[in-house]
């Protein structure tokens, strides 16, 4: 299982499920560069396409195959896009509140607010994305080395600088999110696993359901008390919900053949 995240996190957020789904599966989070441990090389711009070819390179170095993909936030466009690029390499996808299409009109609102120059400077200066944005997207409160954690990856402006970029790309990457929604027929006939945060004030059931419209063979759990990061609200049920609909998904294969 490839496990990707979104902004402002890192691989941190995906801890409670791997510990959780480990003796199960061989499981991945990774960091994409700017984020969490991973270091960008010289002249890397952190843009979505950028981090989507990143993953494609790091899985074929790997030669993964049979994967599962969790997707949430920005690792929609990222992962999905990359799944549509190399299919063959994806057995199935678990999407959690994300998008793969460009902005809707709420997103472009977000990204006007943390995407402008005046927002780079406030970002870069006192980190205000990530320390507004972890705790105001999880129910419940985060300990204190919990928070610290997650801040960690950003202690230096020029550290801060790709969760701007990210907020800015909602917009200037709608070239990108077209082509990863155009992608999206591609991974039609994947099973999908949809567990879905319904007190996010970010994607609301209507991205859910547009995502379920998408795929014939999909499960849809909703995560009633989650907000955006459901990793952090919700990992004992998220987890419970992998590993019974995978249990599931081998049965059916079983039975066909």
């Amino acid at each position: 299982m490839l496990f990707l995240h979104g902004n402002p996190t890192w691989s941190f957020l995906y801890r409670h499920i791997v510990r959780r789904l480990s003796p199960h599966f061989r499981c991945i989070a990774v960091d994409y560069p700017g984020f969490g441990l991973s270091v960008a090389r010289r002249g890397y711009g952190f843009t979505p396409r950028e981090h989507s070819m990143a993953i494609e390179g790091f899985v074929d170095a790997l030669d993964l195959s049979l994967m599962s993909i969790m997707v949430q936030d920005w690792g929609g466009p990222i992962g999905l896009g990359f799944a549509a690029r190399q299919p063959d390499r994806v057995q199935s996808l678990i999407i959690g509140n994300s998008f793969a299409w460009p902005a809707t009109p709420g997103m472009k609102g977000f990204s006007y607010i943390f995407g402008n120059p005046f927002a780079r400077y406030l970002i870069r200066r006192t980190n205000v994305l990530a320390r507004w944005l972890i705790p105001a997207g999880i129910s419940r409160t985060l300990s204190a080395a919990e928070l610290a954690a997650c801040l960690g990856p950003f202690p230096t402006p020029a550290s801060r600088l790709p969760t701007w970029i990210f907020a800015r790309h909602i917009r200037a990457s709608a070239p990108y999110l077209a082509e990863v929604e155009r992608g999206l027929n591609r991974l039609s006939d994947k099973p999908a696993l949809i567990l879905w945060g319904s007190a996010d004030g970010a994607f609301q059931a209507a991205d859910r359901d547009r995502f379920a419209s998408l795929f014939a063979d999909r499960r849809i759990v909703d995560l009633f008390d989650a907000k955006h990061f459901i990793q952090e609200d919700a990992a004992p049920e998220i987890a419970a919900a992998i590993l019974d609909w995978r249990s599931r998904l081998i049965v059916s294969e079983e039975a066909v053949r």
